[in-house]
């Protein structure tokens, strides 16, 4: 988890390239944080963006 999203983005494109799998960049409190889209579920967190290692980045709002 970071309090910096500029580093919460970096970290989330570094995953996506490495898994080569879409990630979500979530909101948890005051917190961001990264995980692979199939494992986010239904938590109670705000998902911000999605990566996809083949076609980039992308808001979700």
């Amino acid at each position: 988890m970071s309090h910096d999203l500029t580093l919460a983005q970096k970290a989330a494109w570094h995953l996506a390239r490495t898994l080569m799998a879409p990630v979500v960049l979530f909101k948890s409190d005051e917190e961001f944080g990264v995980l692979p889209a199939d494992e986010i579920d239904d938590a109670d967190v705000e998902i911000l963006f999605e990566y996809d290692p083949y076609s980039g980045g992308r808001s979700v709002h």
